[in-house]
């Protein structure tokens, strides 16, 4: 096994100042009747220009009598306060403590003159983080984190969290009140059992039932709040949290909701009614005008869904419905479902936009977290993780009872502005830019490869879980938790270098827009053992007429051309 560094709390806050969670994220949440072995699963993919890709670590901790905890702001790195330790925290692996308790998130923003409060200190990624630490189930974490935002106030805008433990899977979402007031108004959802869920920069809990704390929780001026404020007259059955607090536009439809859409029309039938919906068209009806054609919380897949199956929900383009980035001229002749920032540009002061999918050239780190009640915790918890592009991305499986971060996630080893030899992030972003090229060609050889470690990985977790369930019961927790601390290192630096080895072989194959031909897994050469003449792919036909189209008779051959 190479080194494993151990990043301490210290390293990590202070890591803090360079990473910036933009409005930007994805999160589906599956059910344990959604899921096919019964786990609970929620996803994140952390979407930003300037996030880097690694996986934190908080060790477990006793704290002395009068500790206090330094809060930095996620976004910047700016020290916001300090808060009394607890006698004890928890082991947090990345999004997942050794609990299998695991919480994601995406930014809706909402109403502006709510996005600041005087005095507050609790952001929303501290919330995350200081909340692993502190809580062992979804519900306790909920109390937890209303708890925090009441106490010491909400510093950010509004916040969709899924948190999920093995047994549930609940969306937690809040919205600060602006100056003058302190906390926040929340609504929690817990996902029905057989259902799936997402949310994505738009806050999607609409109304809610107001006598039923098995299924839902709320703050109790959620709604006289917006009263208070005039944003709200009807009936209280009728109040919307989403409505009220972060209304739907056709920013919100296109660039957010849409993915949800995307994902949910991956795993579930019926989608096409909300088409129109996802392309940004917003319909209102009703005493209080709010959208009526918006997507429902939930779904019921068509099938119980495995990991993989999960895994795929964080990868796509729209392919295959009317937003499919590698339809249009922006795609290239080689099909690249990516445009460059911004989001929206003008052509003539005529306003147009780029779609914005679940795989997005920036995303820093993305994760499947899958919570399996029917192991202890430090086993039962894993953490598939990948870095960059969740799309030409691998997931590698890190159990949350793991006591030090592979080399090649570890904070410290590279950042955005630091090449690091021994990252994965610069080894999957070199493949991925390179791919960026020729897509619709490399593409093909990254699936493979990505497929054939993903495969190995999901075969070898069940042998890896019954090892380490006869090491709990039988030696000791901290054997169980050596040996799944290895199985994760070895593999994470493993899939890292097979990842190398695919760098290396695109570069041959596909140099100078050529391709390298192959026969039997090796590259062809002629009987005197130079290279066979690479085949001269050139562009596809529509490309070429797109051209001529373009330029007229500039590039038109007169008289004879050899």
């Amino acid at each position: 096994m190479r080194k494993i560094r151990v990043v301490g709390l210290l390293v990590i806050a202070l890591m803090l100042f360079n990473q910036q969670v933009s409005n930007g994220c994805t999160n589906f949440l599956i059910s344990k009747g959604a899921s096919i072995d019964g786990s609970t699963m929620i996803t994140y993919a952390a979407d930003s220009h300037t996030l880097y890709g690694e996986l934190y670590f908080q060790p477990a901790a006793d704290h002395p009598e009068g500790a206090m905890r330094k809060i930095y702001e996620w976004d910047t790195g700016i020290l916001l306060g300090e808060i009394p330790q607890p006698a004890h925290t928890y082991s947090v692996i990345g999004n997942m403590n050794e609990f299998q308790l695991a919480i994601a998130e995406t930014t809706f923003g909402g109403r502006s003159e709510l996005s600041e409060q005087n005095g507050a200190i609790m952001d929303y990624g501290s919330l995350i983080y200081v909340t692993l630490q502190r809580a062992k189930t979804a519900r306790e974490a909920i109390e937890v984190m209303t708890g925090l935002v009441e106490e010491f106030g909400y510093y950010s805008s509004g916040e969709s969290f899924s948190i999920a433990d093995p047994e549930e899977v609940w969306i937690l979402e809040m919205i600060g009140k602006g100056q003058g007031e302190k906390g926040a108004v929340w609504v929690a959802m817990r996902i029905p059992d057989g259902f799936i869920s997402g949310h994505a920069n738009q806050a999607r809990i609409t109304t809610f039932p107001l006598n039923d704390s098995k299924n839902c929780l709320y703050s109790k001026d959620v709604i006289s709040f917006a009263r208070e404020k005039g944003w709200y007259t009807g009936t209280n059955k009728d109040f919307s949290f989403s409505d009220v607090y972060a209304p739907v536009d056709f920013g919100a439809a296109r660039f957010c909701d849409a993915r949800v859409w995307a994902g949910f029309n991956k795993v579930a039938g019926g989608m096409a009614q909300y088409t129109d919906y996802a392309k940004g068209n917003v319909e209102t009806a009703g005493e209080n005008n709010f959208p009526s054609n918006r997507l429902p919380l939930w779904v019921k897949p068509d099938k119980q869904l495995d990991v993989q199956d999960v895994m795929d929900m964080m990868r796509d383009h729209f392919e295959g419905t009317d937003l499919d980035m590698t339809q249009d001229l922006g795609a290239g002749p080689y099909g690249l479902p990516y445009r460059w920032r911004g989001l929206t540009w003008e052509v003539d002061s005529v306003e147009y936009c780029n779609e914005r999918a679940i795989s997005t050239q920036q995303t820093g780190f993305s994760f499947v977290a899958q919570c399996r009640s029917w192991l202890p915790d430090p086993i039962g918890g894993i953490l598939w993780f990948g870095v960059d592009d969740a799309y030409s991305s691998c997931y590698v499986p890190m159990y949350c009872g793991i006591t030090e971060i592979p080399e090649c996630f570890a904070v410290g080893n590279g950042d955005l502005l630091t090449y690091s030899e021994t990252a994965a992030f610069w080894t999957f972003s070199q493949v991925a830019n390179y791919a960026y090229l020729r897509y619709s060609d490399m593409i093909i050889d990254i699936k493979l490869v990505q497929r054939e470690l993903e495969d190995k990985f999901v075969a070898f977790v069940p042998v890896v879980d019954k090892a380490a369930e006869t090491l709990y019961n039988t030696v000791s927790d901290a054997q169980a938790r050596k040996f799944i601390t290895e199985f994760s290192a070895n593999e994470a630096e493993n899939m890292t270098k097979r990842w190398k080895e695919l760098y290396h072989y695109l570069i041959v194959k596909y140099t100078d827009g050529n391709i390298k031909r192959e026969s039997n897994g090796e590259f062809e050469r002629t009987e005197t053992g130079m290279p066979a003449s690479p085949i001269f792919a050139g562009y596809p036909e529509w490309w070429y007429k797109a051209v001529v189209n373009a330029t007229g008779d500039h590039f038109k051959v007169i008289g004879n051309s050899h």
